[in-house]
């Protein structure tokens, strides 16, 4: 699982049902996730993820928050039943694995909602 491609993993997030779009309905911001060297602005409005670009193809990225974790990290975030201490976002802040930088209110606001959607790449 080393080889995390994070395109491929952050794709999932389109897979948000309609329960979790609308408990994101006032959710309109672009997050910046970062593994290692590779990073992808996802782009949500009311809920939706409607833009997925990799980051390292843009001149300049805009972003309202980022969440920059080792490639390592989020492939343990993303096992089907991660291990204590990379189960849950918070977790990894807590051991200082995950770095949550830029303007963190609404990621805080909607801090369910942002668990839920960035869990649902454990499905693949």
């Amino acid at each position: 699982m080393s080889d995390l491609v994070l395109l491929d993993r952050v794709n999932a997030l389109r897979k948000a049902d309609d329960r979790l779009i609308a408990q994101g309905r006032l959710v309109r911001v672009k997050m910046l996730v970062e593994a290692g060297d590779q990073a992808a602005v996802v782009t949500i409005a009311d809920g939706a993820v409607t833009v997925i670009a990799n980051a390292n193809e843009l001149v300049m990225p805009a972003w309202t928050f980022a969440l920059r974790a080792s490639a390592r990290e989020w492939a343990e975030f993303w096992q089907p039943a991660p291990r204590p201490g990379h189960h849950d976002l918070f977790a990894l802040l807590r051991r200082k694995q995950l770095r949550l930088e830029g303007d963190i209110h609404p990621f805080m606001s909607n801090l369910f909602y942002f668990k839920a959607l960035l869990a649902l790449p454990r499905v693949v």
